[in-house]
This record gives C-alpha cells, structure tokens and sequence, in this order.
C-alpha cells in the first residue's frame, strides 16, 4: 500500500518524533519513520493511529495508484470520423457506493440481451430529478420494477413499463429508486 504519512505530516508542520507522541499509545519516531517511508508495513491499526495523530482520516493516508485510461483514436459524428485534436483518454467505470446493476437476459424496449444496466440509488427527496427516465425501483417481497418514471403525485410514482402495450404502473412510496446512469453494451 502507497502512502501519504510524509506528506500529510510534512504539510501539518510536524516532525516524526511529534507524530509518534501523538500516538494513542505513544510509538517512536523511528517506527513513523518506517511506516511512511515504507521499510515496515502499515497495518489498517497503524494506519488509524497515525492519521488519529495528525488529525485526518485514515483515507487521507491512503495514495491509490493510478488507474489507465483508454486512447481515444478517433471521433464520430454526423460528419464522419475524424482524429482527436489533443490526446484524450476516457476511463474506464468504477464501481462506487450506491450503485446497483441489471443484466438484460432478453430483449425489451431499447435494451438487448446482453447488456448491463448502472443504476444510481437516490433517496425519495431526489426522486423529480428521475422524471423521464429509466428507473429500477423496489417493491415488496424482493421483486423489483424497471420502467420508465412518467410521473409523480405525492408519494406515488407513475412508471411506463419499457415492453410496448404495457399498461401504466403505480407504485406507491418506495425507499429508494435507482435511475439508470450508464448502458453497457458488447458488440
């Protein structure tokens, strides 16, 4: 694990021997030298330690590396393909707190077998920011709907099943929705 312990300490005006003595237990100077410097591994109770020592979150501690991107080769649009101006890279999706997914087993409306549908969960307060869109939604007894959010009277939701001649649902004060954020598609 890379860390920030040099860094955080360096910017907060501290040397090794202050830190160790913040410490709850106290260490020594000799000890913070090694976790930081990386010659003694840094335990997740280190790691708490110290940034409880410097005032910070553990995650302030933490460096990740660098994730890569992939090299846009070229652009598409109406007038037909044409090569990026400046490097571009985009990266690739990463999961985060809050994300549910779908995988399409058949087709229906716009989706194919195959794909894989991001989800962002949002709170009842949240819900107007989903009008017209996609949205997964939890109803009781662990079944759930997919449909599209055409509507909102109160705590009602009004949802346009994606298969077409369905009818419009109701469902009345779920938890949470989860609108679609992003299509993962193979060709």
């Amino acid at each position: 694990m890379i860390t920030a312990i040099r860094e955080v300490r360096r910017a907060k005006g501290m040397t090794l021997d202050d830190v160790a003595r913040a410490c709850v237990p106290p260490t020594t100077a000799q000890t913070i030298g090694r976790l930081e410097t990386g010659t003694r591994t840094v335990s997740v109770g280190w790691l708490n330690r110290i940034a409880d020592a410097l005032g910070v979150t553990a995650a302030d501690l933490v460096t990740l590396p660098e994730r890569s991107g992939i090299p846009v080769a070229a652009i598409l649009d109406g007038a037909g393909v044409t090569s990026p101006r400046q490097p571009i890279t985009l990266t690739a999706p990463v999961p985060t707190p809050g994300l549910v997914a779908i995988t399409v087993a058949a087709g229906v409306g716009d989706y194919r077998r195959g794909d894989e549908i991001w989800c962002e969960t949002i709170a009842p307060e949240a819900f107007g920011n989903a009008l017209n869109r996609d949205v997964l939604v939890p109803r009781p007894a662990g079944r759930f709907l997919f449909a599209r959010l055409i509507g909102r009277d109160g705590g009602k939701l009004h949802l346009l099943p994606l298969d077409s001649g369905s009818r419009q649902q109701i469902v009345t004060a779920p938890p949470w929705i989860a609108p679609a954020i992003r299509l993962v598609r193979t060709l």
